[in-house]
């Protein structure tokens, strides 16, 4: 036997300290989990720092890079060295400030979690700094931006403001990037979260697009109101469809307001858009709530739309539950969720007043009839009611149809609602579209070369309708299917687009349309050649004649001057300026004074020559043209005024003396009414964008799936 000792000394079981690295990259690991929670502390940092202004950048689902840039107060250079220290916030002192906090972030961890786990870099510039700093961080401290640099904040230009760059998100933890399924994914609850808050922080302008891409997924103005940020993210179907709220009680210390989805409105998934003290959070309770309230007013298996804004008292929430802070708790929940639902039930029933629906009682011992609902894949639209509610199984059909309120008339062979107005002959038939077109007028194409624009002015124009573009009623024009006219007096037609009918003031539509023709197609309109020419200052004392005895007639005083003196001061302003007129607007004025021709907007179209004369004298007074932009603008205005079409008066019996001018008005009700089906909305429907402007002039008169619904109740 041998006397030697084993030396070797037993494994220790007892706790040992984690290293601190390790520390870090778990505590960030439960603050950040995925990119969108990144951003979420980064967007809630800017709000609070007064931002009217976020821009957020995004690469491979913002793994790659995720960056935002904002308008608010900045960063002090002398606070820049512990910004990415842990729990180093300047909105906390005390634990028992945690009863009073107001701000979104507080714990001051969200940089430095960020720090930990990717490149962070932040640039800032304060409103009393002569210049912007930045600064690079890892691991909560500072380092340099290349080897051999100094790691202290380096000066740099830049805007009010700061902008944070978080590039190679996790690329320290391959496990936890690799569990990342897509990029696309990983953008969409991004886009989730943005939206979120673009909607909630009023006065706040968000956007945010991918890296390379021109346009935003999402675009959001600072000025405008909480139902636009709804219809432009979540789209104007629902933001058609809401009805506010506004809810106060002082005994349980809340106040809630917001918007929530209509009867009229539902979808698959309840949809809840829920901030408690301006911070978005989740509350299965609430939703539950919600749920249970609309279940009276919604069809089965319909849900809502709700945004709701809680704000509770702070000592009376809690909201360092979870690391992240996606949820909250707050005394007094149930009795607060019961009065913010009984709220919304208010106002759903109220909505609901207007409706009347016919319900027949079940007498007693009657048994109700088991109806066997087969699955919405196998139904068959085109099958009979009787057949679809039999009990026998069927076979599912190989071609599955939409239902029925979800189809959609758009072929133009169909029948179509004019057919069945009374005839007024043969020759006004609908059948006959030649019988509305312009009798004697023929195009002749030109050798000349379309002109090139570069006039800042001109461009400043067109960015102006661009920014008021309105893209739900721009869609609805781009895919609409024109039905028919419904009153020329009152200039009303009737348009479908998808499966809404539309009533349009399409004097208001085509007076856009044309403002906007004349930018577009600025110094290269085509020209309507006068043959035989017509004297200048003949057209401008009619002109000048009727404007005259109308402002006699509203009482003005204003026209103090004769006809006579504005027809000549008018004729000779336009003398003097018509090689610009020529050049630009294809306006030809002879050197002794004769009208030769007129600017073309739209080949197929001809305005109406009775408005001439007005048009003319009017380019006296109401043109600016002592500026080149206001010129311009107010030059096209007129000129659209001119192209819109005009009020037809209501056609009565011809006697006589009218007959002749009944004829003309009959004939221009033709041209009219052809030139609206066949070149005027199919126009819109090509080239019209349409401004906030014109959301006045559009009114939806029916909606397809509203009326199912309806039938459904019954």
């Amino acid at each position: 036997m041998s006397s030697r000792q084993n030396t070797k000394k037993p494994p220790t079981n007892g706790p040992t300290a984690l290293d601190q690295d390790v520390v870090n990259k778990i505590a960030a690991g439960e603050i950040i989990v995925a990119p969108m929670h990144a951003l979420k502390e980064l967007m809630e940092n800017a709000v609070d720092a007064g931002s009217t202004s976020i821009e957020v950048l995004v690469k491979d689902g913002g793994l790659k890079l995720l960056q935002i840039t904002d308008n608010g107060h900045g960063i002090d250079r002398d606070d820049m060295s512990i910004l990415c220290e842990r729990f180093t916030t300047s909105k906390l002192k005390a634990f028992k400030d945690l009863q009073s906090i107001g701000t979104y972030g507080f714990r001051g961890e969200a940089l430095a979690s960020i720090s930990h786990i990717a490149h962070l870099k932040v640039t800032t510039k304060t409103a009393g700094s002569s210049c912007a700093w930045q600064a690079h961080y890892a691991d909560g401290k500072l380092v340099p931006a290349k080897p051999g640099q100094s790691a202290e904040p380096r000066p740099c230009a830049g805007r009010g403001g700061t902008q944070i760059t978080v590039e190679d998100l996790f690329y320290n933890i391959p496990t936890r990037r690799r569990a990342f399924r897509s990029a696309s994914e990983e953008y969409a609850k991004i886009l989730d979260v943005v939206g979120r808050y673009a909607v909630h922080c009023t006065g706040v302008a968000f956007s945010i697009k991918k890296h390379g891409d021109t346009g935003s997924g999402i675009s959001v103005q600072a000025n405008a109101s909480t139902v636009d940020r709804i219809k432009q993210i979540h789209g104007s179907t629902v933001g058609n469809e809401l009805i506010d709220f506004n809810i106060e009680d002082k005994k349980w210390g809340f106040k809630a307001s917001g918007w929530t989805s209509n009867a009229n409105y539902h979808v698959k998934r309840t949809m809840i858009l829920l901030f408690i003290n301006h911070r978005s959070v989740e509350s299965s309770a609430i939703k539950k709530a919600i749920e249970q309230t609309y279940s009276i007013f919604l069809p089965k298996g319909g849900h809502p739309f709700v945004y709701l804004s809680l704000e509770v008292e702070p000592n009376r929430v809690d909201v360092n539950v979870h690391p992240t802070k996606r949820e909250v708790h707050f005394l007094n929940e149930d009795e607060v969720i019961e009065l913010v639902c009984d709220e919304i039930k208010a106002k759903l029933a109220k909505v609901d007043t207007s409706r009347t629906f016919l319900a027949q009682s079940l007498l007693p011992g009657v048994n109700i009839p088991t109806i066997q609902t087969p699955n919405r894949n196998d139904i068959n639209s085109e099958s009979p009611q009787s057949e679809r509610r039999s009990s026998a199984p069927k076979t599912p059909a190989t071609t599955k149809k939409p239902y029925e309120n979800n189809l959609v008339r758009t072929d133009s062979k169909m029948r179509k609602i004019t057919s069945m107005l009374p005839s007024a002959g043969a020759e006004g038939s609908p059948a006959q579209p030649a019988s509305g077109t312009m009798e004697g007028v023929t195009y002749e194409i030109t050798n000349r070369e379309p002109v090139q624009i570069r006039l800042t002015s001109i461009k400043t124009l067109r960015g102006e309708v661009r920014d008021a573009m309105h893209e739900g009623l721009t869609e609805v024009f781009a895919s609409h299917t024109f039905v028919g006219l419904v009153d020329e007096r009152r200039r009303l037609c009737a348009i479908q687009a998808g499966v809404k009918l539309f009533l349009v003031d399409y004097g208001l539509i085509s007076n856009e349309f044309f403002y906007q023709v004349g930018l577009t197609d600025f110094g290269n309109f085509g020209r309507i050649v006068l043959d035989p020419a017509s004297k200048l200052i003949d057209l401008l004392m009619i002109g000048a004649e009727a404007e005259v005895e109308n402002a006699k007639q509203e009482g003005s005083k204003e026209v103090q001057a004769s006809a006579s003196h504005i027809a000549q001061a008018v004729h000779k302003q336009l003398l003097s300026r018509r090689e610009m007129l020529s050049e630009y607007f294809s306006i030809e004025i002879s050197e002794d004074g004769e009208l030769k021709s007129l600017p073309l907007l739209l080949k197929g179209y001809m305005p109406s020559f009775a408005k001439l004369a007005r048009f003319l004298v009017r380019l006296g007074p109401f043109v600016d043209w002592t500026d080149e932009q206001e010129c311009f603008q107010t030059f096209l205005t007129e000129l659209a005024a001119f192209y819109v079409p005009e009020q037809l008066a209501a056609t009565g019996k011809a006697t006589a003396s009218a007959e002749g001018a009944d004829d003309d008005l009959s004939k221009r009700r033709k041209q009219l009414t052809w030139s609206l089906e066949h070149v005027l909305f199919p126009a819109f429907r090509a080239r019209l964008v349409a401004t906030e402007g014109l959301l006045r002039g559009v009114v939806e008169v029916a909606n397809l799936k509203g009326l199912y619904r309806v039938f459904e109740r019954c």
